[in-house]
């Protein structure tokens, strides 16, 4: 049955490639037909009608027939919008996964066309190929490779609007697509795979947007375990092999490489604000995470051993393997009709044990009681034991003069994996307030009778008092279980790090300390570590201590102290010793998306770029080896935006071969949900930190003029004094909530994690966190935080000659003032102000002018600074996937505006349906603008 019936893309021509506009076309008309089958022609007829006339008033100015639009949107009854909804959000999970396709098939031509004198744009092969041709040895890229330390860390926030049930609807598609580019399909075939196509997307028109219940936090860790063991798993070895064969083609030789990527995770274990995420949560997590890891090294040991079947009759058997199994015999038994059967394979004998020791613990991490635990037997056996056995393989291997089988992939791929995942998986950090840590500290002083009036102290009396109790042995409480909630919420927290210590100790990570403003912060935190064992100070005044403390900077005035702050913390005696301790390592978050919120793009941005010169200065000075945790969100608001450019874009000297950056949310999903993405994903990053290596041993990036510096303070400072005034007008929070579906983004049961720190009662701006802020102007079309305020600043500038001038000097040659201008004028590509302003008259007091005059002066900014015509005429293919979407996501705001005008009239016998429609709505943009926040 032939399908071709159905919505009039019409995708050719609006510049975007023949192939992406080819399977536009193609399912576009798949979902038309399924349309008119679902829900009648009428329907059909309708978003035919809309998107027609919304794609005339934005291509041709008919503004006219926007409002035509709206007008015959308002004529139409609850369920038909939801149709509607459905309807165009179903179009835009096709087109983000046709563009998915289209970012593979591109890769894969580059590769095709690609050699080793010509390396396929931002790959690892063009990084080593450049360093080559700059000048460095093979010895110094060795250097740069055991250095590299990269830790991407997954977060649950703000976690995935999408259900799984549409996820994997769209991979099954995308699957689908993949196969009807196949040269060699039939006609009968390519006709077969088109039905089945067309089943998929008429299953997704009928399955429901929006979750029945609010994600609990164990589906979260479900949803982080689903790509931890799929996709990253599968493409962490590629990116060696890479690597590898990269060494190879330009030096002609390749070492076993250090292992540099290790994954972290927060989910499951970040308690900031999340009321969900308890001590037994995050101990359950942490089973879960061992029991998905041991899962997956047990099948491939599986896998190896129905391949290792050498005969000791054939080839020598190495002492070195028999003495191993003599002592494996001493603590395992083994049946002997198995010890019988493999008598003659010694190589399978021995992973028999190492399976029988993998099984065991795997046994111990599924059992949920603590009455199954107690029937278990324990046995001593850990990842490094593991590795050491499987290279003792490798060696056996290589003495009995089996080379070829020493260097087979799949034990290659076993030790890698080993290495990189552990029993752990990923390592889990503990993120909490500091204010959480002042509280408790001061309830156990006072349970002491040590002081009734620690909140009350300043700054210096805080540090003179917590140094005294670090100082005494006796811990405050004996028995703190009698104490406040938080004072056992807390302290069972640091009672389960020293769990995980006991149990895995790679198996945690760092404890994060959210808002650290002071050195009484971090010495908080040392002090509720002592009182569970986790540190100590002995006689002869040597800290011990296990546990990396991470201050996270996060407010404007905090990143402009950085250097300050971090100075007073390394001269602190104690925290010193602490130090010592830890290898004279420290780890710094920064926050992107509170810096953002508290004074707006420009000024958020060029504050983290003098926190991260100031940090690394003074790590220096104090002779600290340190590693800078980036924080990054999915938008450009909360400093998102492709890894690779802004690791290119950071201060070359805060470069130190190490770093750490949160995938977010629907970011998580985009970059691993396909393993081609997650390649392409993680080649860039490490593309990226071996350029910053190179760039960095040669100084090639010259210091920052004092004219480009005071430029930079003049544009931040003019621009933050915009948007504060902006955001603490005192009309501006009624507004806000009027203008912005936020009440209902509140609602959304897409997260575990509340949306304020504050009760759902009490919110209010300082409250809201910095993820449901960005969301909610994402929905309006004004995207505002990802610009708002740098079309005064820039304007003023402009103005002058002489900064105009240095400004375009610096968008030529200076990476992060490029990638900040271009992430900007993305931003402000995908805003609508047209769009933005149906929301803007849902309130009586209106502030549509005063941004829509910012964002005209932005624009004329930009353009004058890049010297293009348009903004993102330099980024022809976003500009023209932008120009392809916005028709259908103008209907999508004009149906939720509608929806919004109309809940606030509603009778009360009327919010359920409408709140259900206004949910898809905000599943529907945020599929439309590929962003939650």
């Amino acid at each position: 049955m032939k399908r071709r019936k159905g919505l009039d893309v019409q995708a050719e021509g609006t510049g975007i490639s023949a192939p992406l506009s080819k399977h536009v076309n193609l399912l576009g008309a798949l979902l038309g037909e399924a349309i008119r089958s679902q829900m009648g022609e009428e329907i059909f007829g309708r978003v035919e009608q809309l998107r027609t006339w919304c794609k005339s008033a934005y291509q041709e100015g008919k503004t006219a027939l926007r409002d035509r639009a709206f007008e015959e949107i308002r004529k139409l009854s609850t369920e038909e919008i939801l149709r509607l909804l459905r309807a165009y959000t179903a179009f835009f999970h096709l087109v983000n996964n046709a563009e998915k396709r289209e970012i593979i098939r591109i890769n894969r031509e580059r590769e095709r066309h690609s050699d080793s004198t010509h390396p396929r744009t931002e790959s690892i092969a063009e990084a080593v190929y450049r360093l080559k041709q700059d000048g460095f040895t093979y010895r110094q890229v060795l250097t740069f490779l055991e250095k590299l330390d990269i830790q991407p860390t997954l977060t649950a926030h703000p976690t995935e609007a999408r259900r799984r049930s549409i996820l994997y609807k769209q991979q099954s598609i995308a699957a689908l697509l993949a196969q009807l580019r196949g040269e060699d399909l039939s006609e009968d075939e390519r006709e077969e795979t088109l039905e089945q196509i067309y089943q998929q997307i008429y299953l997704l028109l009928a399955t429901d947007e929006v979750r029945s219940e609010r994600l609990r936090v164990s589906d979260e860790v479900q949803q982080g375990l689903h790509f931890f063991t799929t996709t990253i798993w599968e493409t962490i070895p590629r990116i060696y092999r890479d690597l590898q064969r990269a060494l190879s083609a330009s030096y002609g030789r390749s070492p076993e490489l250090p292992v540099f990527f290790r994954y972290r995770s927060w989910i499951g274990s970040d308690q900031d604000g999340n009321p969900f995420v308890t001590p037994d949560v995050t101990r359950d997590t942490f089973r879960q995470h061992r029991a998905a890891v041991l899962r997956r090294h047990i099948e491939a040991l599986q896998d190896l051993h129905r391949e290792m079947s050498i005969s000791a009759r054939l080839v020598e058997v190495p002492a070195a393997l028999r003495r191993t199994i003599e002592a494996d015999a001493q603590i395992i038994p083994m049946p002997d009709e198995i010890l019988n059967s493999y008598r003659y394979e010694p190589f399978r004998i021995k992973i028999r044990y190492m399976l029988a020791k993998l099984l065991r613990l795997q046994a111990e991490a599924e059992a949920v009681s603590e009455a199954e635990r107690k029937n278990l037997k324990s046995i001593d056996y850990t990842a490094a034991d593991f590795v050491a056995e499987l290279e003792l393989l490798r060696d056996c291997l290589l003495e009995s003069g089996l080379r070829d089988l020493a260097e087979n992939e799949r034990l290659g791929l076993l030790i890698l994996r080993a290495r990189t995942f552990g029993f752990h998986l990923a390592a889990s950090d503990i993120r909490q307030h500091s204010n959480m840590h002042a509280k408790v500290v001061a309830e156990l002083l006072q349970a002491a009778g040590v002081s009734a009036g620690y909140a009350d102290l300043d700054e210096a009396q805080r540090v003179k008092l917590l140094e005294k109790e670090l100082h005494n042995p006796r811990p405050l409480v004996r028995d703190w279980q009698r104490l406040s909630s938080d004072t056992r919420y807390i302290m069972g927290t640091f009672q389960l790090i020293r769990e995980i210590f006991h149990r895995d100790r790679p198996a945690f990570g760092s404890y994060v300390i959210s808002m650290t403003h002071d050195v009484s912060d971090m010495l908080e935190v040392l002090l509720l570590a002592k009182e569970s064992g986790l540190w100590r100070l002995d006689e002869a005044g040597q800290v011990h201590s296990e546990l990396d403390v991470v201050p996270l900077l996060e407010t404007i005035e905090d990143l402009s102290g950085a250097r300050a702050l971090l100075d007073a913390i390394f001269r602190h005696p104690l925290y010193r010793r602490h130090l010592k301790a830890r290898g004279r390592f420290q780890e710094i978050m920064l926050g992107y998306s509170d810096s953002n919120k508290d004074g707006g793009y420009w000024m958020a941005n060029w504050a983290l770029y003098r926190a991260q010169s100031d940090l690394a200065e003074i790590c220096r000075a104090h002779k600290i080896d340190f590693r800078l945790f980036h924080g990054r969100g999915g938008t450009v608001g909360r400093g998102g935006g492709r890894a690779n450019q802004a690791i290119l874009g950071l201060p070359p000297k805060s470069y130190s071969g190490r770093i750490r950056f949160t995938e977010q949310g629907e970011v998580i999903t985009f970059r691993y949900a396909s393993s081609d993405i997650a390649h392409r994903h993680l080649e860039q990053i490490v593309n990226a930190m071996l350029t910053a290596a190179g760039r960095q041993a040669t100084l090639e990036e010259a210091p920052l003029s004092e004219a480009s510096r005071v430029l930079m303070d003049r544009i931040a400072g003019s621009a933050m004094r915009q948007y504060q005034t902006f955001i603490h007008d005192p009309k501006f929070w009624k507004i806000y909530t009027k203008i912005t579906p936020i009440e209902h983004i509140s609602r959304l049961p897409i997260a575990s994690r509340p949306v304020s720190r504050k009760s759902a009662r009490e919110v209010d701006f300082e409250g809201l966190r910095a993820i449901p802020w960005v969301f909610a102007w994402t929905q309006t079309r004004y995207n505002l935080p990802g610009w708002y305020g740098i079309g005064t600043a820039l304007g003023e500038a402009a103005a002058e000659a002489e900064a105009l001038a240095l400004m375009r000097q610096l968008y030529r040659e200076w990476p992060f003032f490029r990638t900040v201008v271009d992430n900007a004028q993305l931003e402000m590509k995908r805003a609508h102000l047209p769009i933005a302003r149906y929301y803007d008259q849902l309130s009586k007091q209106h502030f549509h002018e005063r941004i829509a005059s910012d964002f005209k002066q932005a624009e004329t900014a930009i353009c004058r600074i890049t010297g293009q015509e348009k903004i993102l005429d330099n980024a022809r293919v976003l500009q023209k996937s932008i120009d392809l979407r916005n028709p259908y996501t103008d209907v999508l705001n004009l149906l939720q505006v509608e929806l919004l005008k109309r809940w606030q009239g509603a009778a009360k016998g009327d919010q359920d349906l409408l709140r259900h429609a206004l949910f898809l709505s905000i599943n529907g943009v945020a599929a439309a603008m590929q962003s939650t926040g």
